[in-house]
């Protein structure tokens, strides 16, 4: 069994689920919440470690741990195709830990290349010029 570890990411908090040994944690989406997941995996590196895309939530997390973990970022609606496909109907954060880690072992998931520190940038960027494209009067760019 390949070592996935699923991570569901909310605004505050990090949902934790490791596929081989069935531990589960929460930690706080924050530097000190990624200390204390770096400390919940130990010194083995997992195989993948699985999470959505939620908007500007998982930009922290993807900033501290790219290139250091095997990441995989996976569309939203994909991992919930594959919960419903697998029986799963219940829509927790520690459910949806659970199935992102195992949708990375059944699906043989690959490891995302690590994003550089001016991709980051230029995403933000981007971010805050959409946002206020918005903002402007008559503006229909989006």
């Amino acid at each position: 069994m390949k070592n996935s570890i699923g991570i569901d990411i909310s605004k505050a908090h990090l949902d934790v689920h490791h596929l081989g040994t069935g531990r589960t944690a929460h930690f706080s989406n924050a530097p000190a919440g990624f200390r204390a997941l770096t400390r919940f995996i130990g010194t083995q590196q997992p195989d993948l470690v699985v999470y959505e895309a939620t908007g500007p939530y998982h930009a922290r997390f993807e900033r501290a741990f790219s290139g250091r973990l095997p990441l995989v970022k996976v569309n939203p609606l994909q991992a919930r195709r594959f919960a419903q496909a697998c029986g799963t109907r219940t829509k927790t954060d520690a459910v949806d830990a659970r199935v992102l880690a195992q949708m990375g072992h059944a699906l043989e998931l690959a490891a995302d290349a690590p994003a550089s520190e001016k991709h980051h940038a230029l995403k933000e960027l981007q971010v805050a010029r959409t946002a206020l494209a918005k903002e402007k009067p008559g503006s229909k760019t989006a």
